[in-house]
């Protein structure tokens, strides 16, 4: 089986050496980053860093500023059997590809998702990290953070991400569940804590779960992005 990871980015100048420089040793089939219309040197680093590797399948192309849309036109592109979102600023494990085909290897799985960690796995990080994996565990619901892999066939023939301008992980996740069965791996990603630090643990974990309450009791995402800040 082969891998695409798909990395939509915009902005995102300063993670990109430490992500790139990380990836070619996992073997992966496909590298396509997709930015967003980016007002800083993304693409710029990208080009420079990925340029000069011996990967023979690697792009940059650009998309509809939004992380949906972004994904949908980097899967679009691929042409492996697998895909696997990945965001900017979370580090995959060494052993990624393995697992991943030992999860897909089995027909009744159609995807999979990681348990999540931050750099500094103590205090408020350790506590989140451990509430994140237990809640998507036990609601079978991934997020992004957590670098979802799906089948590309059963992609394809969901249709993608909707066309939101948040909440698209969980509800492609709610719709992935209804295909077969998604793995939830106890292997980790290393996810970086900035959103965290920006706004305050306490007041970003009482505003993600404003947001996601909302959203599960049927507010328009689109109405929701107009009224909060985005927290990603």
């Amino acid at each position: 089986m082969t891998i695409a990871v798909i990395i939509p980015v915009l902005n995102e100048e300063a993670t990109l050496p430490f992500l790139l420089k990380g990836l070619p040793p996992l073997a992966f089939g496909e590298i396509i980053l997709v930015d967003g219309g980016s007002g800083d040197r993304t693409v710029e680093v990208a080009n420079s860093l990925l340029e000069p590797l011996s990967h023979p399948h690697h792009r940059i192309i650009s998309g509809p500023k939004g992380r949906a849309a972004q994904m949908n036109a980097g899967a679009a592109q691929a042409n492996t059997d697998i895909l696997l979102f990945l965001h900017a600023d979370t580090e995959l494990p060494h052993n990624v590809k393995r697992v991943v085909e030992q999860v897909l290897d089995q027909p009744q799985h159609v995807g999979g998702r990681f348990d999540v960690r931050f750099p500094h796995d103590r205090g408020f990080a350790w506590i989140i990290s451990r509430m994140m994996n237990l809640r998507s565990r036990l609601s079978g619901i991934c997020t992004g953070d957590q670098a979802m892999f799906v089948r590309r066939s059963v992609f394809e023939s969901m249709g993608g991400f909707a066309d939101l301008p948040l909440m698209e992980d969980l509800e492609f996740s709610r719709r992935l569940k209804r295909q077969g069965k998604v793995v939830a791996l106890k292997d980790t990603v290393t996810t970086s804590f900035r959103r965290w630090e920006q706004h305050g643990p306490l007041q970003t974990i009482v505003r993600m779960w404003t947001l996601r309450f909302l959203y599960w009791v049927g507010r328009d995402p689109h109405a929701l992005h107009q009224y909060y800040s985005h927290v990603r």
